[in-house]
């Protein structure tokens, strides 16, 4: 079967066309209100940004959303801020999906658990977690993905997302703290993957020459980093 061909929208800003899971799509509310349509599912006409917090930023200094809706528009105080509100919530929500349906572990010991035996398909780190503390998944997690490269699997990679606080993940989570965490493979691990990807591409800050891939630390890494870019997946 012939693959499916990657659906494109062009970015209103830069007038480039990227995949849609490389863009953000705005649109229009009550009272010509712009919000963030964060799942691409809002009727009425759009306007695609590239998912970058500093490209929606100075689409909002270019006056582009007016432009390109041809309306009057107003704007929300913060917009880039609103938006990175809504790939947090929308996160957040996908990872309470995989604890209910059983693909999200906590736990220092646990979690290191499934690193060493491979059956993750996400690391998830606090933002404020012990130095020491995450040394000891990273570590474990590097040595996965080298055991990988020796067995010649090319395409095997467990990404690392350090993107919340643990108070954030706790209260959405129903859980005091939460340090560790793992995605296990299910469709609604597979999911939170994919939300937290988004919310890693929309806050990294890109660079000259880089890989296009972002850090889960709000940078692009460069081709030289091969190791953050193993860390990071």
């Amino acid at each position: 079967m012939a693959r499916r061909e990657e659906t494109t929208r062009m970015c209103a800003l830069t007038r480039v066309e990227k995949p849609v899971p490389e863009l953000i799509r705005f649109v229009l509310g009550p009272d010509n209100v712009l919000a963030p349509d964060t799942e691409a599912k809002a009727e009425g006409r759009g306007v695609w940004i590239s998912l970058s917090r500093d490209a929606v930023a100075e689409a909002v200094k270019k006056r582009v959303f007016g432009r390109s809706l041809k309306s009057e528009v107003t704007l929300p105080e913060d917009l880039p801020g609103l938006t990175q509100l809504r790939l947090e919530q929308r996160y957040l929500a996908a990872l309470g999906m995989a604890r209910k349906a059983g693909q999200l572990v906590f736990g220092a010991t646990k979690v290191r658990g499934l690193i060493v035996s491979g059956d993750l398909i996400a690391l998830i780190t606090a933002t404020d977690a012990a130095e020491d503390g995450r040394s000891k998944m990273v570590g474990p997690l590097k040595a996965l993905h080298y055991a990988a490269r020796e067995e010649g699997i090319d395409e095997f990679e467990v990404p690392h997302f350090e993107l919340l606080s643990s108070e954030q993940m706790g209260l959405a989570l129903g859980l005091e703290n939460v340090i560790h965490a793992a995605l296990t493979n299910g469709a609604a691990a597979r999911a939170a993957v994919e939300k937290a990807r988004r919310l890693a591409l929309y806050t990294a800050k890109p660079t000259d020459k880089d890989t296009g891939r972002p850090a889960v630390d709000g940078e692009i890494l460069s081709e030289e980093q091969d190791e953050r870019r193993e860390k990071y997946g």
